[in-house]
């Protein structure tokens, strides 16, 4: 995968703060997506409860985790080799246990143990609740496996433990599952149907993140517009609840709203979005909350209708231009964002040019891009013949990637002498004289720290920039701070 501005975190090991009493050492590490690194979170948070305290010395732990991603066959191949990490240093310490969480684990099951015999555990996303039991499975000599999927697990009421944390930003889910069914998608085998978080126990999140000096969150999901509490259950089921449920239902623009309001000085950002199910009201809510960050990010894989109809998408290029209008025309100042595709089967050239001038007529601020992987158990990959050739894949990814590289420094050039609010994150990565944060469109700026910190929103007149950053100086605090 390719990504302007933002790479994608890879495998990134998990600080937990240490708690005194528990004995015995966690390593875990996390691929992929938010929804993976949010839900190691989750599991620190049980382990913790169980006599786990993290740490980042492979060397030294009793218990290794991969929480891992299939999104692509690169994503697996990059934990196998992970994994034959975990073996060699496991034949020095064979005291340690290695386990697979996330998506592989519930897209290969036991395979890892029967098969492979390279690992102790296997645990599903929805079945880390199950983490001690099957640890004492582990403990007493038994390989352990878990994938079951659920119909009603959202974690809601556990507490993550923020891991690696700038004490500024964290990630708060809201959904679990997808039902759209793309073609190219493992997402609904691995996660499951949708259902929602109750809108109560977000809100209480979001209230105990800002109590403990965060000041910016990002709902998740993947697909967050389908967000649709009723009092519990998944969302196919909406049409059997009773007339009570479907009154007092709460859709994602009036969870954004309740967010927006909960905490009026902090900072709400959501992804991902699904074209298909982003509605009007979601764009009017954003416009109406100052909180809310201008950016969507609005994957459409394709600019081609054929291709979207064999990719299963339930939308068309012209609905997706009808959809960028209204964003445009409701929020002028909001950044939108990319997922694409290159080489989808039967792909033409005609279907990449259409891919292209997609491209051109929205001109995203950033974008994720793939060549095409097939994905074993998804309906391209049981029917679909994976016909383009590597080297046209790769031809027309760059070309993709060319175009996106373009449009990223079009959108950065329109913030030239311009004053843009920056939430402070972190130091530069390239100089420690430097902040760096980002703008409420999710642009990351850079500039003199002068007496500013992190956790500090601060105005920004813009005097340069890259294809990728803006920079600047800080002109004083902003009056949202």
């Amino acid at each position: 995968m390719e990504k302007i501005i933002d790479e994608k975190k890879q495998g990134q090991s998990l600080l937990l703060d240490q708690k005194e009493g528990n004995s015995r050492k966690l390593f875990i590490e996390s691929y992929g997506c938010a929804m993976n690194f949010s839900d190691s979170e989750i599991v620190a948070s049980i382990l913790s409860k169980e006599g786990f305290n993290t740490t980042q010395h492979l060397e030294e732990a009793d218990l290794v985790l991969v929480n891992t991603c299939s999104i692509r066959d690169k994503a697996e191949q990059t934990v196998r080799k992970r994994l034959e990490k975990y073996n060699a240093v496991k034949k020095i310490n064979p005291k340690m246990k290695v386990g697979v969480l996330g998506c592989m684990a519930e897209r290969l099951k036991s395979k890892f143990l029967e098969e492979e015999k390279i690992v102790d555990l296997v645990v599903g996303p929805d079945a880390y609740k199950d983490l001690p039991n099957l640890l004492t499975e582990v403990d007493e000599g038994r390989d352990a496996i878990n994938v079951i999927l659920s119909k009603e697990e959202t974690y809601g009421d556990i507490a993550p433990v923020r891991l690696n944390s700038n004490g500024v930003t964290a990630f708060v889910s809201i959904t679990r599952g997808c039902d759209n069914m793309c073609t190219f998608c493992v997402v609904p085998f691995t996660r499951g149907r949708e259902r929602s978080r109750d809108p109560q126990s977000i809100i209480e999140e979001i209230n105990d993140l800002w109590s403990k000096g965060y000041k910016e969150v990002t709902l998740l999901g993947q697909n967050v517009d389908s967000y649709l509490w009723y009092g519990g259950g998944l969302k196919k089921d909406f049409d059997n609840a009773s007339e009570m449920q479907k009154a007092t239902a709460v859709n994602f623009a009036q969870l954004l709203e309740l967010c927006a309001k909960a905490q009026p000085k902090m900072r709400i950002r959501f992804s991902t979005s699904n074209p298909q199910d982003f509605t009007l009201d979601v764009i009017e809510t954003m416009a109406k909350y100052h909180n809310i960050c201008k950016h969507i990010h609005l994957p459409v894989q394709s600019g081609s209708n054929r291709i979207l109809k064999e990719m299963n998408r339930l939308h068309t290029r012209e609905e997706y231009f009808e959809l960028i209008d209204n964003i445009q025309r409701i929020l002028p100042d909001c950044a939108i964002s990319q997922d694409m595709i290159a080489g989808f089967p039967t792909e033409t050239e005609e279907d990449h040019e259409d891919t292209l001038s997609l491209m051109e007529y929205v001109k995203y601020g950033f974008g994720y891009m793939f060549a095409y992987s097939e994905r074993p158990g998804t309906l391209a990959g049981r029917k679909m013949e994976d016909d383009i050739p590597e080297a046209i894949k790769k031809r027309r990814l760059k070309e993709i990637v060319a175009l996106q590289q373009e449009h990223s420094a079009y959108r950065t050039k329109a913030f030239l002498n311009q004053t843009v609010e920056v939430l402070i994150e972190k130091p530069s990565k390239k100089s420690d004289e430097h902040w760096a944060g980002r703008t409420s469109q999710n642009s990351m700026a850079v500039f003199p720290k002068a007496h500013y910190k992190v956790g500090d929103l601060v105005k920004v007149k813009v005097t340069d920039c890259t294809s990728a950053t803006l920079i600047g100086e800080a002109i004083g605090y902003s009056e949202n701070n």
